[in-house]
């Protein structure tokens, strides 16, 4: 994603959350490919921690995440948000409930 001027904070950096969101929905639909027909989830709770500042000039930054365990009724992940030289920017920790569509 790109962040822009539309995405930034009163201090004049790119907000939390567009970095929180990123996380999120990777931390979450990494927990998604482990699932078995009929199951679904939903976050629990992430920790975000915020290691560089994001503004317009970084550029195109990338999003990875990857399941540390997943359970019948939990699963964790963890993600990163990288610039296009692969610096970390961002990292995030999360538990997403694991539940019955039935």
């Amino acid at each position: 994603m790109l962040a822009t001027a539309s995405h930034y904070n009163p201090v004049g950096t790119v907000h939390g959350g567009f970095a929180a969101t990123l996380l999120d929905s990777a931390c979450a639909t990494a927990i998604h490919t482990t699932l078995h027909a009929g199951q679904a989830y939903t976050s629990l709770e992430i920790k975000v921690n915020y290691l560089r500042t994001i503004t317009e000039d970084t550029g195109l930054v990338h999003v990875h995440g990857w399941v540390t365990k997943s359970g019948s009724r939990a699963g964790f992940a963890e993600a990163d948000v990288r610039d296009a030289d692969g610096r970390v920017l961002a990292t995030a920790s999360s538990t997403c409930a694991i539940f019955a569509t039935c």
